[in-house]
Parts: C-alpha cells; structure tokens; sequence
C-alpha cells in the first residue's frame, strides 16, 4: 500500500485536538464550467445517486452535465455574494465562531471547516491537521439530521482518508443533532423573533431536503429525523398539528422521493385559501441555494401564483446566537474525555468571550 508522505513522528509530542466542521460544498463561481466541476463530484459519489456506476456515469456525462450546469449558474447568480455562494460564507462564518466559542469555554481546539465536494477538501483539512501535530480530530458534519447521502458521505471521505495514512489521528464523529434541546430552542426562537416582527401566519411549513422514498425502505433514518425535528419545533411552539407541515423539496430525477413535496404543497395550500404561510428549512444550518432561491424565489413565486398573498421565509440559524452556542454544547458533549481543557485566566477568557461577540452581527 502506498502511503501519503506524512512528518516525521515526534515521540513525547503534545495531543492536539481539532474539530472538522464538515458541510456539502459550494461552486467557486456561479458559472457553468464552476458548476460542471461541481456537480461532476457531487453526483459522482454512489452515496448521492444510488445507481450502478456504469450506467449512471453514461447518464451524467453524456447527458446531465451537457445540460445542467447552466442552468444552475444562472440560479447561482442569483444569490452569489462578493464573499462567495452564502453556504461558504456562511459555514466559514460558523467554523469561526464556533472555535471562539470553544476558546472562551476554555477548550484548546482548531475549528476549520471543510467542504464535502469542492474546497476546501476534507482530505486538504486532515493533511494539514498532520502537519500540525493533531491527534484527536471530531468530525461534525454540518447536517442537523443523519443521511447516508450527507452524513455517511463525510465520513466516507475521513476514512478513504485514512487508507492512505500510516500513524491515524483518534477520530470521534457526530451523527446529528436533529433532536438536541438546544437546537431546537434555537430554531423555536428563531420562529418567535420573525412572528413577533411579522406576526403569525397561518400554515407554519418546513421543508426538509428530498430524498428517494427507496432509502427510507432501505433503513435511512433521515426521514424519521426530519419529522422528529418538525414534530419538537411545533410542540416548542405550542402550534396544533393542524398548523404546520413537514415537507421534502428539491427532487431530482423521476423516482418517486418521500412526500409530501414543497412546492405542490404550497400551491394547494393557495388553492385552498390559506393566505399567508411562513416557510423555514430546519434540515439546513446555513442559507444556500436551496432555501435562497429553490424556496424564497421559486416556491414564493409558485404560492403567490396559485393565489396565496403573503409568503415569508423565515431565514436558517446561520451565524444566530443560540444557534451557535447549540452547536458548542454539542462540541462539548462529545469532547469529554478529551483533554482540552488549558488553563485560561480571567483576562483571557474574557477577551475570547469578546472577540466571539465582534464576529456575530447578531450578537
């Protein structure tokens, strides 16, 4: 087997520990030969699109990405940003102040973030963890809920990571955090903000990303764990069963996905005479093109055309306080037993407290 080349092995050396907080990607640019490069690997991973290889690389290359990535960057366009696609601005963004965070609680740790498909790699991140001298790594995935397709898929790339290296890091991994009371209260609190500047609308919808209705016969919890999350947001919420519903958007292809699907949703709901729905993407932790213009453009211009009258998208937690503090318990929680903790004076802790406030506009 042939190894990747690696330093030197430092007897006596320091255990270091480093979080890896993992989302799916992003195109560097919102054009078509950027998207071509993009979804080439994104949809080349069998955990993605769970076809025999052969037939399904006929299928992508001789078709799909002829005609796809176009189409795609023009949607980009729409929601690019001077930072770069929000999802890599916003987890950038989150990776920081999460290792603020975690400094101000007194933990010793590296959060960078890294990118399933596109930069930065997961494979870039762990090399140069090495560099660094890092022993202990823990993976966080930056899906609430557990899907082969996301989760598994990250972790995939740890471990063919892995084959290549001779002396292994001690990995740990989070699997999700779909159902984490502070998770939740941070969404419940997200709603509430938006209702109490915009009031309440009648149908509270949350859309969740699609998936084959195959995978959940087949054992993915991913289902399950969208329904967990939207049935302990509406109990935070105190909303009645009747005033809210747990969607699935972004279909691909002609199989049947799990129902019932965002947008024929929201176009019956205007047909039956709701007037006014809130919309809200619990499945996601930061804005990207699928709640930025699959639903606040697409979905909004579906709902009004039907006859509704007032669609507001209620935006995802990103860098929201709550949200961010969430996500460092659960660091927390699954760093125990790791020495991370160092001995933090007063002054210290308080200027990390600080700077983890200045990066937060929400703060």
């Amino acid at each position: 087997m042939a190894y990747r080349k690696e330093p030197h092995y430092n007897h006596g050396q320091p255990a270091k520990t480093a979080v890896l907080f993992c989302n799916l990607g992003t195109p560097e640019a919102p054009t078509a030969p950027a998207l071509r490069r993009y979804l080439g690997q994104f949809l080349a991973d069998p955990r993605v699109v769970e076809i025999p290889k052969f037939i399904w690389m006929i299928i992508l290359h001789g078709i799909i990405l002829r005609i796809r990535p176009a189409k795609s960057a023009e949607k980009y366009a729409t929601i690019w940003t001077p930072g770069g696609s929000p999802l890599k601005v916003w987890t950038e963004r989150q990776a920081q102040l999460l290792e603020q965070l975690l400094q101000a609680r007194g933990h010793h740790v590296q959060v960078p973030y890294a990118m399933r498909y596109g930069q930065p790699s997961v494979e870039k991140r762990l090399d140069e963890f090495k560099a660094a001298g890092v022993t202990r790594v823990l993976v966080l995935p930056a899906y609430p809920q557990y899907s082969g397709a996301t989760t598994a898929s990250v972790l995939d790339m740890v471990f063919d990571w892995g084959k290549k290296v001779r002396t292994l890091p001690e990995f740990r991994m989070v699997n999700h955090y779909h159902d984490q009371p502070q998770h939740i209260e941070a969404l419940k609190q997200s709603v509430l903000a938006h209702w109490a500047q915009h009031g309440k609308p009648e149908k509270l919808v949350m859309s969740f990303h699609g998936m084959p209705e195959r995978t959940l016969h087949l054992g993915d919890p991913y289902h399950c764990e969208c329904h967990k999350t939207g049935r302990l947001l509406g109990e935070a919420l105190g909303l009645s069963r009747d005033e809210y519903v747990v969607t699935f958007q972004s279909r691909f292809g002609k199989a049947k996905w799990i129902e019932p699907y965002t947008e024929p949703t929201l176009i019956e709901l205007a047909k039956q005479g709701t007037k006014r729905v809130d919309v809200m993407c619990p499945g996601f932790s930061s804005d990207c093109i699928e709640t930025l213009e699959e639903i606040d453009q697409e979905a909004r211009e579906a709902f009004m055309h039907a006859g509704g009258e007032v669609f507001h998208y209620i935006p995802c937690l990103n860098d929201n306080e709550l949200g961010m503090h969430a996500l460092a318990d659960l660091v927390e929680q699954h760093l125990q037993g790791w020495p991370t903790k160092v001995a933090f004076d007063a002054e210290e802790g308080k200027r990390a407290h600080e700077r983890a406030i200045a990066m937060g506009a929400k703060y």
